[in-house]
């Protein structure tokens, strides 16, 4: 019996695939034109694995008596889910509104009206985030007013290392929203 919802079999062929940058019912909604990378679904990992052993030593700590300790403990625990959870949201998303880059602290959003030019362009960037720079491929957003946001996706950020294929497919999603809602 196929599924075809599993599989990468669906009809694409179809004028409604082609005419739409991402073929989805609703464009209002916020959505990920691409899928977290391995580095930062792994790190997200860490971080929740880390949660469970600090509270579950939370739990422990209370079965001895220490409730101040407990209460410790548990808080640093929820506070490890919320950056895991943060982490996993970090990226570019997008709607018939507007883009929204997501990180760890702040959250900026452009209504599609703001933006002058969505492009790739080669120049330093960061590896994995950290101060280190190397040579690489950045989608930049360049505002009808006012200087250029920070490049939007690199190819050597936690969702783009070593997967050069998926961070041009993303840079083509998304200048493709651009050119069909900036009009």
């Amino acid at each position: 019996m196929p599924l075809p919802f599993l599989t990468a079999d669906r009809d694409l062929d179809t004028p409604a695939a082609d005419s739409a940058a991402l073929p989805h019912d609703e464009p209002d909604h916020w959505r990920r034109p691409y899928r977290p990378g391995p580095w930062r679904v792994g790190a997200a990992a860490v971080f929740l694995l880390l949660a469970s052993f600090v509270l579950i030593s939370a739990m422990i700590i209370a079965m001895a008596g220490s409730l101040p300790g407990a209460a410790a403990c548990a808080v640093l625990g929820a506070a490890l889910i919320a950056f895991a959870v943060r982490l996993l949201r970090v990226g570019v998303w997008v709607s018939a509104r507007g883009l929204r880059q997501v990180n760890l602290l702040r959250t900026a959003t452009e209504p599609w009206s703001a933006i002058a030019a969505v492009r790739t362009r080669q120049q330093p960037v960061r590896w994995l985030g950290l101060p280190r720079t190397v040579q690489g491929q950045s989608l930049i957003i360049e505002r009808t007013q006012g200087e250029p946001l920070r490049p939007l996706i690199t190819d050597h950020n936690g969702d783009f290392l070593s997967r050069p294929e998926a961070f041009e497919r993303a840079a083509d999603v998304l200048e493709a929203w651009a050119a069909e809602y900036r009009d």
